[in-house]
């Protein structure tokens, strides 16, 4: 993500990375960050809160406001409602490619090589 918001940014257009391991992720170049004490993939915030998903959102553009100099990092002030112990990963439905490969396994096979099965031969 790095190269490319640094490509963006020669262009003139300032980007900010949302990163739930912010010292990590500065010391990669990227040129602006904001750190959210959130669970790795869940760095907007809880499934289906859209309206705390908005309030990450708006606190991140507002950092990226706030970052005059590339390399600045920002910590937002979010805090995870529960213990790390209690964040569930797996989704309450499997994705729609998990569901089809439980039904049809081979099928794994010619996802793998690239073969996806009803795609346009070329």
């Amino acid at each position: 993500m790095g190269l490319a918001q640094r490509e963006i940014e020669a262009a003139g257009i300032s980007t900010i990375t949302l990163s739930s391991i912010p010292d990590l992720t500065a010391s990669v170049g990227v040129p602006r960050v904001a750190g959210v004490e959130h669970p790795p993939g869940r760095t907007l915030g809880q499934p289906g809160d859209a309206e705390g998903q908005r309030d990450v959102l708006r606190a991140t553009l507002e950092a990226l406001a706030s970052i005059s100099n590339p390399g600045g990092v920002v910590h937002l002030t979010f805090e995870w409602p529960e213990h790390p112990s209690k964040v569930r990963f797996d989704p309450p439905e499997p994705p729609p490619i998990i569901q089809l490969i439980r039904r049809r396994p081979w099928l794994f096979v010619k996802l793998v090589r690239r073969k996806i099965p009803g795609a346009p031969k070329h």
